[in-house]
This record gives structure tokens, sequence and C-alpha cells, in this order.
């Protein structure tokens, strides 16, 4: 029986993204395990601390429609179905949890700078997603 039957890859759509995926992707093929791949899109507002006083939905949408679309492009190059593909908007930690115990998955991969000092106290994606986690959580370092 194999340790990961879903693996979910979070990206975040920069060109680094592709060193997460195939780190990911070669976990998922030894485990013959099915591989979910996601992006989470913040709040526009949570930029502007929310009090711009303009509606903002419209720039929401474009950077919506631009994820979903990188995704897709990640999606078809790297053989991962359209239904294992999650375009979400929210706090990326928070998201990240909620899709990993709503999919089932036993792995999440997410990419990391490998910060130090000041910049660990003030947090990161990778660490947020580490210390809410009810599944394993592999960091990939980022080179």
């Amino acid at each position: 029986m194999s340790v990961y039957n879903k693996i979910l890859v979070a990206i975040d759509l920069t060109e680094e993204a592709p060193q997460v995926l195939k780190k990911a992707i070669d976990i998922g093929r030894q485990h013959n395990a099915r591989v979910l791949l996601a992006h989470v899109v913040e709040p526009v507002g949570y930029a502007y601390g929310g009090d711009i006083p303009m509606d903002l939905s419209e720039l929401q949408d474009q950077l919506d429609k631009a994820a979903r679309e990188q995704l897709a492009a990640y999606g078809k190059e790297y053989d991962i179905p359209e239904e294992d593909q999650v375009v979400t908007v929210g706090r990326p930690e928070s998201e990240i949890h909620h899709l990993c115990e709503d999919k089932g998955v036993d792995l999440v991969v997410v990419g990391s700078h490998g910060r130090s000092g000041i910049q660990l106290l003030l947090g990161s994606t990778a660490n947020g997603v580490l210390h809410g986690s009810k599944c394993d959580v592999l960091a990939v370092r980022i080179n």
C-alpha cells in the first residue's frame, strides 16, 4: 500500500512554480498517487487593508481568470486533468488547509524560499501551511 494516495501541490504561479510541481509529480509517481494542482488568489482588498472605497470586483475577476489560465497551462504541461485543478480565493494558508481536508489529501507540497531570522518570524505561506496542516507537508526549497 502506498504511503500517499492524494497529493496537493499548491503553487504561486511564479517562474519558480515548476520546481515545486516537478517534485510533487515525482513523489506522485513513486507512490502511484493522484496529484491535485492548486493556486489561491488573495483578495485584492487584503493588499489595501480593505480601506479602498471602490469596487475591486472587476480586478479580482481578472486575477482569478489569469490564475485559472496559468493553472490550466501547467495542468496541460504536467498532465494534470482539469478536474484536479483548483483556483480559490482567500488566505493561502487557510484555503490550502480547507482543500486538504475537503479532498482527503495526505501530502501537501509547497515552495519555500528558506527564509531565516526575522523573515521567519514574519511568517510565510509555507510556514502557515505547515503549522495548521492535518496531513504531511513537504516544503520544496526554491533555488
